[in-house]
């Protein structure tokens, strides 16, 4: 039953931050919640313990009893991808799949390594001994692009259709490389004699991206044969759920890719399904379904992302390097897209506003947040938790509100 308590608290805080937001904040929905719920958790870690001392303890102990990276990881973020991935056009995705592939690939290895070298470089600057394999691990684990932020914030900014497809492409599919750098980074820290080598990486890779396409595209296919004979939205949509939560449990038995099977699987049945297959009420039952698990889920990750805040024991160890981390990462970024936009010849040629808005556009969200609370090195893992909610509350205030705005500029111009 305690799983169901913490669900409800976590239902009745989003319901009443969201209808704070909508009533008096009035910011876009998930950055008005996740806004409400930082000045709650600031205020409670300043004067909680002196005047709500009850309130306070018990929501600590709520957030530190989730396993933040066993529920996202694990749960939403399939539902999140899937429900995503479902409304985006394949055609779309087909004209722009050259920078789409780069990015989600070369482009998360470059930022890594990038970040990897300034971190090591710079953390001694702040009595901060680092090894540099560790600087890898924060590389690894901050470099892919959000698509819970990227697909929630994006929709609502006003971006050109080619530029929002690159962006969106990028963040549904680099999770699948981010996942086994992060991993494979984190066995060479725990075990020094551990073989790894440049073989054994591409299999690791190449099992987890090209296996979660495959179980996707099958699950896609099978479903929308399926419910081509019966079309009834209320078995379609039950049809749909168990796409994603069976799914999930044939991926994580077969060590592979489910977010990439949920991608591959809510593009098969978005534009194969509903296209072909689907009468038009069906469509639109199954498309309003997944708007509103797409916003149920999206409501209750940035309220818990806005409350981790109060698991950081203390903010003052490192909010220095915390700050440069913010400029590292954005550094990163802006390498990670601009070498590729030299050597690969992107047809059009990406421009500066072009590659502005690809870095400006790379919002980090829970993704990142969740292997940070996964690194089990009591030494190192409060350090990375901060960096990491440092340049994941920048990025979703500063970037996301901002970047309707960068995107009409760069057009104006």
């Amino acid at each position: 039953m305690e799983l169901y308590y913490s669900l409800s608290i976590l239902i009745v805080l989003a319901a009443f931050f969201a209808y704070l937001n909508h009533r008096f904040v009035k910011l876009p929905s998930t950055i008005g919640i996740m806004f409400i719920a930082l000045v709650v958790s600031i205020v409670l870690r300043l004067v909680g313990h002196q005047f709500f001392p009850k309130m306070t303890a018990d929501l600590s102990t709520l957030v530190n009893s989730i396993d933040f990276t066993e529920i996202l990881m694990g749960g939403m973020l399939n539902f999140l991808l899937f429900a995503g991935a479902i409304h985006v056009r394949f055609g779309d995705l087909k004209e722009q799949r050259v920078p789409v592939l780069i990015f989600s690939t070369f482009s998360v290895i470059i930022s890594t390594f990038v970040i990897g070298f300034l971190l090591y470089i710079i953390a001694p600057l702040f009595s901060i001994e680092l090894p540099f394999i560790y600087c890898l691990l924060f590389g690894a684990l901050i470099s892919p692009t959000d698509p819970i932020a990227v697909l929630g914030i994006l929709k609502k900014a006003n971006v050109n259709k080619s530029l929002e497809t690159k962006i969106t492409g990028e963040s549904l599919f680099n999770d699948g490389v981010a996942v086994v750098l992060f991993v494979v980074i984190l066995q060479l820290t725990q075990s020094s004699s551990m073989e790894i080598n440049f073989g054994k990486i591409s299999w690791l890779l190449a099992k987890e991206v090209i296996g979660g396409l495959t179980l996707g595209i099958i699950l896609g296919y099978s479903a929308s044969k399926a419910m081509k004979t019966i079309d009834d939205y209320i078995v379609s949509v039950l049809i749909t759920l168990s796409v994603v939560m069976g799914g999930y449990m044939i991926a994580h038995a077969a060590h592979i890719s489910s977010p990439l099977a949920m991608v591959a699987a809510g593009l098969m049945i978005g534009n194969f399904g509903k296209k072909t297959i689907m009468s038009e009420v069906t469509k639109e039952y199954l498309s309003k379904f997944w708007e509103l698990i797409d916003e149920i889920l999206n409501a209750i990750l940035f309220l818990f992302i806005g409350l981790e805040l109060l698991i950081i024991e203390d903010l003052n160890l490192y909010w220095e390097i915390s700050l440069v981390a913010i400029i590292v990462v954005l550094f990163a970024r802006f390498i990670s897209i601009w070498v590729p936009s030299i050597v690969v010849p992107f047809k059009p040629k990406l421009n500066r506003g072009t590659i502005t808005m690809l870095v400006w556009g790379g919002l980090r969200g829970g993704v990142s947040i969740a292997l940070a609370i996964s690194v089990t090195d009591p030494q190192y893992k409060e350090l990375f938790l901060e960096m990491t909610y440092f340049v994941v509350v920048f990025s979703i205030f500063v970037q996301g509100l901002t970047v309707g705005k960068v995107s009409k500029r760069i057009n104006d111009n």
